[in-house]
């Protein structure tokens, strides 16, 4: 084995950016995930975790020669060693989302054997300011902040500020003191109030509607995002008129709500959800929509004990969390034999080894659009159609 790396500096030339907002090297034999560089870039990056064997992981404290792409980060707090917030904050929004799309093409191309070039839409707002939802952790000192990537430690922001989080949600956060280690959650709603910490309802508006909602609950972190992805899913969703439609993690009901009117007050929309909170509220919310039916639970389960033949769906919705669906919630929808499977996804790993399941069950993937839902971040949301 060869020695500890950890705190070395290495000359390298920066390849394909990789899947979690870095970019791979190679160095002795030896791949190295390099962040805070670009690819064709020439630098001088520091190991900061080495654990032996094939990999290790490096940040980039010298550029010797830059990419194009390359511009001053806004935030200076975004550097190596600094806050883990951010990912790409040192590449223009446009090479963002040309990173990203690169990123979702290979783990298509590799997870799920399938060849397409993806583009990465923008949504509406710049790349600075989006952010609605933050959960900071309070320092030693009691000052609260974010952590640095891959570690525990504070990275404070009084001073700084967050330039991706909504203008003036932090204020009040960042002018006073917290108890050490304590973790606090900050919400601006669509009114523009800000909920810290507490149990009360937050107001957010999207697919026409107003929402009332545990102001920490799931919601989507961008402004946009919501109303976007709302648009997206019924345009490939198209659940007939009386038709019967199957909304999984459903969350609070933001998907249902438009299938329901799809398929109208003759039709069903089956809203299957974990959180007992979300279900609470998205009935709540949906209580217009008698065609909504909730079933609390894991969806796994839920669809274990349906019976194909009296709820066969035509129409599948899925928003799975980070880690896809998996197998067992795939081989049921794949058993319900629906026409059109709408898949919803976070993290495109996951995505692309659930359409590989599907493409088993012989569903295709007929339409992807990809959105950047977390600018300066390496996340992005993909919506998938399947036939």
């Amino acid at each position: 084995m060869s020695e500890e790396w950890t705190g070395r500096r290495i000359e390298l030339e920066i390849g394909s950016v990789a899947h979690g907002g870095h970019c791979v090297a190679r160095a002795e034999g030896r791949v190295v995930f390099v962040r805070h560089g670009l690819p064709g870039e020439r630098v001088v990056a520091e190991v900061t975790e080495d654990k032996g064997g094939s990999f290790c992981r490096a940040d980039v404290v010298e550029v010797l020669t830059a990419a194009p792409e390359r511009v001053e980060p806004p935030c200076p707090l975004a550097g190596p060693g600094r806050c883990g917030g951010c990912d790409w904050q040192h590449a223009s929004p446009a090479a963002q989302r040309e990173l990203k799309g690169a990123v979702v093409a290979e783990q298509l191309q590799r997870l799920a054997g399938l060849s397409r070039e993806v583009e990465v839409e923008e949504l509406p707002g710049g790349p600075l300011g989006w952010r609605t939802r933050v959960r900071l952790v309070a320092g030693r000192d009691g000052r609260a902040g974010l952590r640095a990537h891959r570690s525990h430690r504070v990275i404070p922001l009084a001073g700084n500020g967050c330039p991706i989080t909504v203008p003036g949600a932090l204020d009040d956060v960042l002018a006073r003191t917290w108890r050490p280690g304590s973790e606090i959650e900050v919400t601006a709603d669509a009114d523009g109030q800000v909920h810290v910490d507490s149990t009360g309802v937050a107001v957010q508006r999207a697919a026409g509607r107003d929402w009332r909602l545990d102001a920490h609950g799931f919601w989507q972190v961008h402004p946009a995002a919501a109303d976007t992805f709302a648009a997206a899913v019924g345009e490939w969703a198209r659940a007939p008129r009386t038709g019967r439609v199957w909304d999984l993690y459903a969350g609070v009901g933001l998907f249902a709500s438009v299938l329901a009117e799809q398929v109208g007050p003759r039709g069903n929309v089956l809203a299957v959800e974990s959180g007992r909170r979300a279900v609470v509220d998205g009935t709540a919310n949906l209580v217009d929509l008698p065609q909504v039916h909730w079933r609390s639970g894991r969806v796994e389960d839920v669809l274990d004990a349906l019976d194909p033949d009296d709820e066969r769906p035509d129409v599948v919705v899925l928003d799975p969390p980070r880690k896809g669906a998996g197998k067992a919630v795939v081989d049921a929808i794949a058993e319900g034999s629906p026409e059109r499977v709408v898949y919803v996804a976070c993290d495109p790993a996951a995505l692309a080894r659930d359409l590989a399941t599907f493409a088993e069950h012989g569903y295709e993937l007929a339409g992807l659009r990809a959105f950047d839902a977390f600018p300066m971040t390496h996340h992005v949301e993909c919506i998938a159609l399947l036939q």
